[in-house]
């Protein structure tokens, strides 16, 4: 279960890159209701999702060379350095160094071995996200990779994941992983790590971290995302003991589920 007790290893924030900042907007506030506030002149175009005036997620402009639009996971850190070297020796690459963000907290962006993109946040003044586990807020996020062996082990290295392994059917298996201290009880997941299958190597699937966002209703949300012009991926399915989830794309491509959880999110 994500909270916002944040500890090293658990997500803390989630940004979007765009190509259309108020597109973007626009779109995100019809499905879920978020409001945009700017952080200002000086952040050139980057700005936070809010949900009854609480950060839910943030968004920006495409700002690395050749980037895709995509949803960025960032995964607490007390020490960004520290991270970053750790990364490297894990056989990560760095895709941007150890930065400031004024006086909010510093980050650094990252590539596994396998080519799933991620980043961490080490707090200054902002903690991290306001708000988790409630509908249209983050509840869950998700490693689709091409190596799940390769991944699983890299992100042990780094964050000293553990990881409870469900069997999905014949030759799948999902893992869920879980950073020391994080969670609530004995709920402790924060997200999972999907070996992507032939079918989607084939078709040139790549290595993806995605969120999913807390939903009262997947089908009128799902409509909603569709009707504003999200693309389907996963049209709504039951999941049992799982909930009901859907996927999809954003209008500028950039992907993220939905689900109503079973049991519901409170």
């Amino acid at each position: 279960m994500l909270t916002t007790d944040y500890v090293p290893g658990t997500p803390n924030w989630l940004d979007l890159g765009a190509p259309d900042v108020d597109a973007a907007v626009t779109f995100y506030s019809a499905v879920f209701g978020w409001r945009f506030s700017s952080a200002g002149p000086e952040a050139g175009g980057y700005g936070f999702f809010q949900l009854d005036g609480r950060t839910v997620a943030a968004v920006g402009p495409l700002t690395e060379e050749g980037a895709k639009p995509a949803w960025t996971v960032y995964f607490h850190t007390a020490d960004a350095d520290a991270t970053t070297k750790t990364v490297e020796q894990a056989g990560g690459s760095v895709r941007v160094p150890p930065s400031e963000v004024f006086t909010a907290g510093r980050f650094a962006a990252f590539t596994d071995p396998a080519g799933g993109e991620f980043a961490v946040w080490q707090p200054g003044d902002v903690a991290g996200l306001e708000a988790v586990m409630e509908p249209n807020a983050l509840c869950w996020t998700e490693l689709y990779t091409t190596d799940a062996d390769t991944a699983r082990e890299f992100y042990r290295s780094v964050f000293s994941w553990s990881y409870q392994d469900m069997p999905m059917g014949p030759g799948m298996v999902y893992s869920v992983a879980s950073a020391p201290g994080g969670g609530k009880g004995d709920d402790t997941g924060h997200g999972g790590v999907m070996q992507l299958q032939k079918e989607h190597l084939a078709a040139g699937s790549a290595s993806e971290w995605h969120p999913y966002f807390g939903v009262s209703d997947c089908d009128a949300t799902f409509n909603a995302a569709v009707d504003h012009g999200a693309t389907v991926l996963i049209p709504p399915t039951d999941a049992p003991g799982v909930g009901r989830l859907a996927m999809v794309k954003d209008p500028a491509g950039a992907p993220f589920a939905l689900i109503k959880g079973d049991p519901d999110l409170t």
